[in-house]
């Protein structure tokens, strides 16, 4: 009988442990929430309620995504919650910006780096820009530079955070125009920054292009000098820093997408890592980020691992640099 009830245990555990397995097929079985570690209106909030905006449809994970934004620090807040608090059980995925985290991880202070996620997918690639009050006196970076070669430290300018992609921005801009700057992180993060712009608080900002195409199409500002290596096809007439003579490449370019914990299933980062790149490129969301100018750059979960591994190296090397 012993023997009997035994077997009979194991066969159950058995049937448990399948029937957990399987159990990743219905995932998921309830509403998810994305985390943003930057504040409402900024263009990493604007941009992640479009992409999610049809995670409901019955061909994506038939299941909506609920933003919840953890902002403070340049973003160290909700990174921090997100790698020590966040459950690893598929329903709190979090938004990454890169180079924010890889960059704020190998300064130190913070609790995550880039080990303490899994990458999903990538949906775009929002380079910084060097954005004036639409009544400014500078019409130029050349005016910028002249501006702060003459008042060392004057140059007030705004960005959203320390160690993010506006801030590498300003470094890169301090060493290739030999010039000391006063960069200003705002806690509210871009929207913050673009509003100390407009508001007269600072002479200027370094802020995403899709915060400033925004800004621009209502009249607020005007914008001198792209920090990539070519033009952005939302704004043809910007030049980029390098066509200003500032030796300035793309690794402030702020890429953004969507991870979960460490710890996370596989078999749920396997179903996601399927289903989201294909939400990125639903035709009507395509149609909101071109309106919205913010640029789409869609990547899977392998060429993500890629990019943040090539990005760390880039970065150990400026950081090291600067």
């Amino acid at each position: 009988m012993k023997n009997l009830i035994a077997a009979a245990s194991i066969a159950l555990m058995g049937l448990t442990g399948t029937a957990i397995a399987d159990g990743h097929d219905a995932y998921p079985e309830r509403p998810l929430m994305l985390m943003v570690s930057y504040g409402a209106g900024g263009a990493t909030d604007f941009q992640a309620r479009i992409v999610t905006m049809t995670a409901g449809n019955e061909d994506a994970l038939g299941m909506p995504i609920a933003i919840i934004n953890k902002p403070g620090a340049g973003g160290r807040v909700g990174w921090n919650w997100f790698a020590s608090q966040a459950e690893a059980d598929g329903y709190t995925l979090g938004a990454y910006n890169i180079p924010h985290f890889i960059a704020q991880s190998i300064e130190g202070g913070v609790e995550y780096g880039a080990d303490s996620f899994e990458p999903i997918a990538n949906w775009g690639a929002d380079p910084a820009v060097f954005v004036v009050a639409a009544d400014s006196e500078f019409n130029s970076m050349e005016d910028v530079i002249n501006y702060a070669t003459a008042n060392p430290g004057g140059l007030t300018f705004s960005g959203a955070g320390l160690f993010v992609g506006h801030h590498i921005a300003a470094l890169q801009l301090e060493k290739a125009a030999g010039v000391k700057l006063a960069y200003i992180p705002n806690n509210k993060g871009g929207a913050g920054a673009m509003k100390a712009v407009i508001a007269g608080e600072v002479l200027g900002g370094v802020n995403n292009l899709s915060d400033a195409f925004r800004a621009r199409e209502a009249g607020n500002v005007k914008i001198l000098g792209v920090f990539d290596n070519d033009r952005n096809d939302f704004m043809p007439d910007v030049p980029t820093m390098k066509e200003q003579g500032y030796e300035i490449d793309n690794a402030s370019v702020n890429f953004r997408g969507v991870m979960v914990p460490k710890g996370t299933p596989q078999p749920i980062i396997d179903k996601l890592a399927e289903i989201v790149p294909t939400m990125f490129e639903n035709g009507r969301v395509a149609g909101k980020m071109k309106a919205g100018g913010s640029p789409m750059h869609i990547m899977t979960r392998n060429e993500v691992l890629e990019m943040w591994a090539a990005r760390e190296a880039t970065l150990k090397e400026l950081l090291a640099g600067l």
